[in-house]
């Protein structure tokens, strides 16, 4: 079986109050570069505004923080996981991923999703309804203006005609496709399974981060469903890469009742007090490393090849015990 991969999101929050932390920076700046020292992948997340049916706080601009780790590395990737792709307009984007492959060196990879938070749909200009089909356009209209000069492209939502972006990168940036089933909160349009739609833009794609929302049950089951699906299009699933995202908070301990006991106050201030700790057990990776790596292990046996793990908090550390106590065990 092939050696299991690893990026680590970056912890980038904006963290609730409204207040810029100069010592957010520093240690954000620390994290980038032991990724680097540590040859663990730099994956940033996006959202727009605070998401307070899910998380309690936001997170910086993604495109920014990775111009700012293309400038700290050099051999690592830097991705984003996910680019919530509906907020955005696809010339304009087309633009900041040429520019940041450029300065990176052709190291960024184009993760995306539609997104899920509707606030953030409303003040962009679009609708909830529209991210699954605004998402497929901008893919293909970025796609189309990073490979091709003069480009045209007529989309329901999208359009422009004999557009050129300088410079393009050599080749296009590989996508992953985030998606997958979650427990939904009410009011929101999440459901707890993966939609046909979403499939669909994996398959195409060929890489697959799969959500941490829902439970590690889940995430097999739909990987299951995903591989079927692939099938059924007529593509080997074995050409899809099978990935994970997760958040953490590692201790250093063998006990795994004094690990869940010294996670549940950072996991507490990133995610809000709206869901109990037990929920957020069952979805995210809380617990001793033994126990953690139990989890790994279960899922990378079921065909995980790339897991991207981020840490409920910004001390630098948290990256040397994701190296030490997790990474050297795969």
């Amino acid at each position: 079986m092939a050696k299991l991969r690893f990026g680590a999101w970056i912890p980038t929050y904006a963290w609730s109050g409204g207040k810029s932390d100069p010592g957010n920076v520093k240690r954000i700046r620390e994290s980038i570069e032991k990724c680097e020292k540590h040859g663990i992948d730099v994956w940033v997340i996006d959202h727009l505004l605070s998401a307070p049916g899910l998380y309690g706080n936001a997170w910086l601009e993604p495109l920014n923080v990775l111009a700012y780790a293309a400038a700290l590395t050099r051999k690592v990737k830097i991705a984003t996981g996910i680019l919530v792709l509906p907020v955005r307009h696809p010339v304009v984007l087309a633009k900041e991923i040429s520019t940041l492959c450029h300065l990176s060196q052709n190291r960024y990879v184009f993760g995306v999703g539609p997104g899920w938070y509707a606030r953030e749909y409303e003040v962009t200009g679009s609708r909830i309804e529209e991210r699954g089909k605004r998402t497929d356009e901008i893919i293909e209209a970025v796609t189309l203006l990073l490979t091709k000069a003069n480009a045209s492209f007529s989309g329901k939502y999208y359009q422009f005609s004999d557009v050129t972006i300088e410079p393009r990168p050599p080749r296009m940036p590989q996508i992953w496709v985030s998606g997958g089933s979650r427990v939904p909160d009410p009011g929101e349009h999440d459901v707890p399974v993966i939609a046909t739609t979403v499939m669909d833009r994996i398959v195409k794609a060929g890489n697959w981060l799969s959500r941490c929302s829902g439970t590690q049950d889940w995430v097999k089951r739909d990987w299951g469903l995903l591989q079927e699906h692939a099938r059924a299009k007529g593509k080997d699933p074995k050409k899809i890469t099978f990935g994970h995202c997760n958040f953490i908070h590692l201790v250093d301990t063998a006990s795994d009742e004094k690990a869940k006991q010294q996670s549940k106050a950072p996991f507490i201030r990133t995610m809000g007090t709206h869901r109990s700790y037990e929920h957020l057990q069952e979805c995210y990776m809380i617990g001793s490393p033994d126990r953690l790596n139990e989890r790994i292990e279960d899922l990378r046996k079921a065909g995980l090849q790339y897991l991207v793990l981020g840490p409920v908090t910004d001390d630098p550390k948290q990256i040397d015990l994701m190296a030490k106590r997790i990474v050297k065990q795969f």
